[in-house]
């Protein structure tokens, strides 16, 4: 009888199970997007066709712009509705009520900068096209909810998420502030050095200006931008605070869901905290040939921007189409013809195409964010110090709910640069003493005259390389570097976007914070858009930019000193030169490179080093060397033997000298790679000590393969740099649960470094999250010739879709590591799917 009871119950656990998964197949089925048939969308004036082809770009034919703006909204809320929900929660500071105490520094931050309120005052500044672009973009959105044709995806059952609802109020799932609010986003994680100028203030507590040079280079080939002797400015100012001072204390942990987020340390939350502000080692790449260097004879481009890698990917590719037609206030609006990348929260094409045309970004990076050390009234605390005397800080108070504790009021405060940012930040209370100074930030993207997204709209209807310079001139932040090309044959760049001018007497030229109250430092005007750093491509036929200085010698006008290392160009450039005419396939293989001429660089001191070190495993990895190139391969041991080596020599020659705790707080963000580079070439004894650089050298390689072989076994041979270094786009914010990552984050062995064209950028100071994880690559790839424009192509590395649940979530993700394209074509030969979003009446 007890063997029946048993075999019931274990009958009756089959069958739950059974019902359980049959449950969540028929609410899998229920998540996913419409793609064919007919659906009612509240808003449309006339039905929008909505197709998907077989590289599964969506197509939208509407007949009035307002009408394709409105189902772009419609469509991006099908797809990517968590992901907008996520962004929309992010720029308001608004996570943690949904995340706890987890994300509360980030919220911070959002809220110190008022990205909010920055967008409503772009947004009402906006010409009424582009007001109406995103009107019709949000009301798009706002029928997709309205009507919901499908299940939310999982995140919203997971974390107990309901779209629009915050602060216990229901709103907009998204308004039309908030496509600005987006466009600063991305401005903020591209735009800026603030994180550099911290960075110096801190070290400076402990080294020299000639060592902090040392430790942080300026371009190759140039002197540091300032010859002001920094930590005597700092020292004499008395900006520090006693050693060991502690930031504010860490919230304590929630329960349920944010819990789980909390014990993962939400290592994206911190990542978006910290790394704002701070663009060191970030670029892209782009390049474009004269028809005289291709061989269809017509110009060929190339781009392929990078950015920290996420699921679903920060893209959505997209066919826009309408005829012309007037605003509501009767200005007209030139037809919309454009394919490629959109970004959801956006309605126009970012990087892409249209009929006769081809446009591709890569960060410029001047310097458009400077730090001010505000000087505190001693008797009075509510004041700052000015050029004229003592004035009053604006204050603002925000509340933050928080899940599961008692809700935040903070206030606020901002001088005449900007917000003061050691409110929100707790790093700065580590190193400032905040009685008598805090840090405001001057960033020129708060600025109410900034128009980026009229700029975007614009460049949709562009068909010439002279169309799209035009529309450029209104892009304002961050500064990018364009490349162009039309099927006429013009080829051109230009840095499109805002740069401040800085006073002749200024000394400190925005590398290091500096004294808030002396008028010299304050910004002089704007560099013009005629100004700013342009080519045609006369001289040599093509034109790359990978981040490096794209300033000619002698150009007129101080932009940064804080440009990425040029080897991704130089090798783009080697590559180029290497034949005299170059099609699709040359430019994709190129995008594909894997040589890191960095890697070259050290190479000879790490064969030394083998030589050398006292391990075991020492002699077969000199076999292993004799034969490496600096091919970053994923498929080859060496490039992990390379990237342990030079993780650990960076370590055992920095640490000693700034102390592990500063350590930790810069390394990752910036990789020493220059100051090791530097300290080798000078075999630099200061640095070495107490040993030799080459016994340095060696002992961080004895280290190095101590770990390997502990991480990997004891042979060499099998070891493989892409199982260290597997690209992982993470979910935000389920990825760094660990029960739920291995369903939300989407990952593949990858190849590359920091300093490959196909780039591969890990942060060696994440050991808790994998120190060689490549969570910064190719965010896409695309490739046009203007003798055929539907012989386009592009990738990206995770799939259209966002909903985990779906088979389009990330199935781009084995080409994209691979270096395989899908075609990117207005006019397809046939269609996967066919939508009607057909005017509800």
């Amino acid at each position: 009888m007890g063997t029946g009871m048993l075999g019931r119950g274990a009958a009756a656990l089959v069958g739950l199970a059974l019902l359980a998964g049959g449950a969540a197949a028929v609410y899998a089925l229920r998540t996913q997007a419409q793609l064919d048939g007919r659906l009612p969308v509240a808003g449309l004036a006339q039905p929008v066709q909505v197709r998907r082809d077989a590289a599964d770009v969506t197509h939208l034919a509407a007949q009035t712009p307002q009408d394709l703006w409105h189902a772009m909204g419609f469509v991006h809320a099908q797809e990517r509705t968590w992901q907008l929900e996520f962004n929309r929660r992010v720029m308001h500071g608004t996570l943690s009520e949904v995340l706890g105490p987890a994300t509360l520094e980030t919220d911070k931050l959002m809220r110190a900068l008022d990205i909010r309120g920055a967008a409503r005052r772009q947004y009402a500044g906006l010409p009424a096209q582009a007001r109406e672009a995103l009107q019709a973009y949000s009301a798009g959105i706002a029928a997709f909810h309205a009507r919901r044709p499908q299940a939310l995806t999982p995140e919203f059952l997971l974390l107990g998420v309901k779209p629009g609802h915050e602060g216990g109020q229901e709103g907009p799932a998204w308004a039309p502030e908030d496509s600005v609010g987006w466009a600063l986003m991305m401005a903020l994680d591209l735009g800026g050095n603030w994180g550099n100028e911290f960075a110096r203030l801190s070290l400076l507590r402990g080294l020299d200006t000639e060592r902090l040079w040392q430790l942080m280079p300026p371009y190759p080939g140039e002197p540091p931008a300032t010859a002001t002797d920094l930590a005597a400015l700092y020292r004499g100012l008395g900006v520090y605070a006693p050693e060991g001072a502690q930031g504010a204390a860490a919230a304590a942990p929630a329960g349920g869901m944010a819990a789980l987020v909390d014990q993962a340390r939400s290592d994206w939350a911190q990542a978006l905290a910290q790394e704002a502000g701070n663009n060191a080692g970030k670029g892209s790449n782009n390049w474009v040939l004269a028809g005289t260097r291709s061989t269809s004879g017509k110009p060929l481009l190339a781009n392929d921007p990078h950015l920290g890698l996420s699921a679903p990917a920060i893209w959505y590719y997209a066919h826009l189409q309408s005829p012309a037609g007037r605003a509501a206030d009767g200005t007209p609006i030139a037809a919309v013809d454009a394919i490629g990348a959109t970004l959801p929260g956006l309605p126009f094409v970012v990087l892409g195409r249209t009929a006769r045309a081809a446009w591709g970004f890569t960060n410029t990076g001047p310097d458009v964010q400077d730090l001010y050390l505000e000087q505190i009234d001693a008797r009075d605390p509510t004041r700052y110090r000015t050029p004229d005397g003592w004035a009053p800080f604006t204050l603002r108070r925000e509340t933050i709910h928080i899940k599961g504790q008692p809700e935040l009021q903070l206030q606020l405060r901002a001088t005449r640069h900007g917000p003061v940012l050691s409110d929100a930040q707790a790093s700065h209370g580590q190193v400032l003493d905040l009685s008598k100074y805090v840090l405001a930030l001057r960033w020129n993207a708060l600025d109410a005259d900034n128009h980026s997204v009229l700029a975007g709209l614009l460049a949709n209807a562009a068909q010439s390389v002279e169309e799209l310079q035009q529309a450029f001139r209104h892009y304002h932040s961050p500064m990018q570097s364009i490349v162009m090309a039309d099927a006429d044959g013009a080829i051109a760049f230009r840095a499109a976007g805002r740069v401040p001018l800085r006073h002749p007497d200024n000394d400190l030229r925005g590398v290091a914070p500096a004294p808030g109250w002396d008028a010299r430092y304050d910004w002089q005007g704007w560099l013009t858009h005629d100004q700013a750093p342009q080519d045609d491509g006369a001289k040599q036929g093509w034109i790359a930019t990978a981040n490096q200085r794209v300033t000619p010698p002698g150009y007129a006008h101080f932009l940064t000193q804080d440009w990425v290392l040029p080897y991704r160009y130089e090798r783009i450039a080697q590559l180029l030169e290497a034949r005299p005419l170059h099609d699709l396939d040359s430019l994709a293989a190129i995008q594909n490179d894997v040589t890191s001429l960095a890697t070259q660089r050290l190479l000879p001191a790490l064969r030394t080093a083998a030589a050398q070190a006292d391990h075991p495993l020492a002699a077969p990895v000199a076999r292993l060397l004799a034969g490496f190139d600096g091919r970053m391969a994923a498929d080859q041991p060496a490039p992990l033997v390379f990237a342990a080596w030079a993780d650990e020599l960076a370590r055992g020659l920095i640490v000693p000298r700034i102390g592990s705790a500063r350590f930790a707080a810069t390394y990752g963000k910036r990789d020493f790679r220059a100051a090791v580079e530097g300290i080798l070439a000078r075999d630099d004894g200061w640095w070495c000590a107490p040993h030799s650089c080459a016994a340095q050298s060696a002992l961080a390689l004895e280290r190095a393969l101590a770990r390997l072989q502990a991480a990997y076994g004891a042979q060499p041979a099998q070891w493989r740099w892409g199982q260290a270094h597997p690209a992982v786009s993470s979910h935000r914010p389920l990825g760094s649960v660990a029960a739920l990552a291995r369903f939300f984050n989407v990952q593949v062995p990858s190849s590359g470094d920091g300093y490959t064209v196909n780039v591969g950028q890990y942060n060696a100071g994440d050991v808790k999250g994998g120190a060689f994880a490549n969570r910064h690559a190719a965010s896409l790839r695309a490739l046009f010739d203007l003798a055929d424009l539907e012989n386009s192509r592009f990738i990206y590395q995770t799939g259209q879709s966002g909903n985990v649940l779906s088979p389009r979530h990330a199935d781009m993700r084995q080409a994209w590591a691979q270096g395989g394209y899908r075609l990117l074509q207005r006019e397809p030969a046939q269609w996967k799917h066919q939508l009607v979003l057909a005017a509800q009446r």
